[in-house]
């Protein structure tokens, strides 16, 4: 890859700190969505990101030499106090991934669903495991593992669901902003069909508990600038009638964002029209009752939307997280997102750990692919364009995941103006004479040989990479992942 076959080099012999406060160089190449089926590549290109964090400049065809003498100049930064990051051969960067829903208090359970379908996983599993974090110490040790985890991947932003308990959902916000991850954090409001230990005593309560959560994570980040709190009922089937009545006016008088599940299972579907009949077999029709079907609201699976839902879906601008994983593992079915954007209904990618067995979006990315094929092969409804592309998943792991969180302007592109929440990717090329591993840096499962085309080489890294590619993780400019 000639075009980023510099060595590492920093200016006044600096090396990378994770503070922000230093204005920084990166140089390379560059790939980010520019539309839904495009992907732009900026090879030798410069990007300048000021102290804050923010991208103030963009430099094509720039090198080293050329940005010490007209972007420096021109930003007015001196060299000794700028530091200058170079990707390697086989690297290049690339907006960190949008995981739109997540469950961080399941992350212990990921790969542990046995047979189940999503009612009975809930009991089997899940409500178990979150209970028991009201622990603050386990709480510390799930949360903080958690955070690593995804940071790993190349998730710098997270729509995190917490548990009902108060401390334990506030430290996650405190995790989340001394580790420098981006995230959406929400104290699960449920009083209603779980059991009778894992449950809100009335709806008063749930709100009062999720006003302390919101006034928190406020007090904690006034601006909300890395963390933002996120109303939460857990699900209809989970939340009174009253209890959704009052968080759908706590969203109208706070403007804050709502997250929950709709139509991810049929079972369910059914359950919720039989607590809801007045919403008409409408599963949306439920939430839009109650004033929770909002701009900023994101609706994760949608494996079942009829139409009527899905005009209504998009009618309130409600955003959609399609998590391909989960709804394989647990036997939900196959969101049709073709169908869904068709309709100009915003979607993004979850990794719904952990009814989804991954941290990774890239693994999300991938199935989402591999999901659109199977809908394909369904003769009696799909068509050839329900098929999705590389660069359309890449497009819904960040762009499209920025949408859904409501941070488009700040999030998921390389432009200027935007925030430098990026990952460096490394790809392993093989060399003419390769030889054994010799227990060395560790290559990833991705290899290439020199003959592919960029557009080939990112779709080797979708399909094949993980973790192991992700060599550093930057959020708002300030490092917080760097691989050994």
């Amino acid at each position: 890859m000639g075009d980023i076959g510099m060595p590492t080099a920093t200016l006044g012999g600096s090396t990378e700190t994770k503070s922000p406060s230093r204005n920084k160089l990166f140089l390379g190449t560059f790939i980010h969505s520019k539309t839904l089926t495009e992907l732009e590549y900026l090879h030798n290109a410069a990007v300048a990101v000021n102290s804050l964090g923010t991208i103030v400049a963009v430099s094509p065809d720039t090198d080293l030499a050329k940005a010490q003498t007209t972007i420096l100049p021109q930003l007015s930064w001196l060299s000794e106090d700028t530091e200058i990051i170079v990707a390697k051969p086989g690297q290049f960067f690339f907006p960190g991934f949008i995981d739109t829903h997540l469950h961080a208090s399941q992350y212990p359970n990921v790969g542990l669903f046995g047979n189940s379908t999503l009612l009975d996983w809930l009991n089997t599993y899940t409500f178990p495991l979150e209970a028991s974090l009201s622990s603050l110490p386990k709480a510390q040790k799930v949360y903080s593992r958690v955070i690593r985890k995804t940071l790993s991947h190349g998730t710098t932003t997270a729509a995190y669901y917490a548990t009902i308990d108060v401390p334990a959902t506030n430290l996650l916000a405190d995790l989340c902003l001394s580790s420098g991850q981006r995230a959406l954090i929400g104290r699960v409001c449920m009083d209603q069909l779980g059991p009778s230990y894992y449950l809100d005593e009335s709806p008063a309560e749930s709100l009062t508990k999720t006003k302390q959560c919101i006034e928190h994570v406020l007090t904690k980040d006034p601006k909300m600038e890395l963390i933002t709190p996120i109303i939460t009922p857990r699900f209809a089937p989970a939340c009174s009638a009253p209890l959704m009545k009052e968080l759908g006016q706590l969203a109208k008088e706070t403007d804050l964002p709502v997250q929950t599940h709709i139509s991810e299972n049929k079972n369910e579907i059914a359950l919720v029209a039989s607590l809801f009949p007045d919403a008409g077999d409408s599963y949306a029709e439920v939430y839009d009752m109650f004033g929770l079907l909002t701009p900023k609201t994101i609706l994760a699976h949608a494996v079942h939307l009829t139409e009527k839902e899905a005009d209504l879906v998009r009618e309130r601008r409600s955003k959609v997280s399609h998590c391909p994983c989960s709804n394989s593992a647990i036997t939900s079915g196959a969101a049709r997102v073709r169908w869904l954007l068709d309709k100009g209904i915003e979607v993004g990618l979850g990794t719904d750990m952990s009814g989804g067995y991954s941290p990774s979006v890239l693994e999300a990315a991938r199935h989402a692919v591999l999901v659109s094929r199977h809908i394909c092969m369904d003769e009696g409804r799909s068509e050839e364009r329900d098929k999705l592309s590389v660069e359309e998943v890449l497009y819904l792991a960040t762009r499209g995941g920025a949408k859904v969180v409501g941070m488009e302007r700040k999030i998921g592109g390389l432009e200027v103006g935007m925030e430098w929440d990026v990952q460096l990717v490394g790809l392993h090329e093989v060399g003419d004479e390769e030889e054994e591993e010799d227990g060395g840096e560790e290559e990833g499962n991705v290899d290439v040989f020199g003959w592919e085309s960029w557009e080939e080489k990112v779709a080797k890294w979708v399909y094949n990479g993980d973790d192991r590619n992700t060599k550093k993780v930057w959020v708002r400019g300030r490092l917080v992942h760097e691989r050994r």
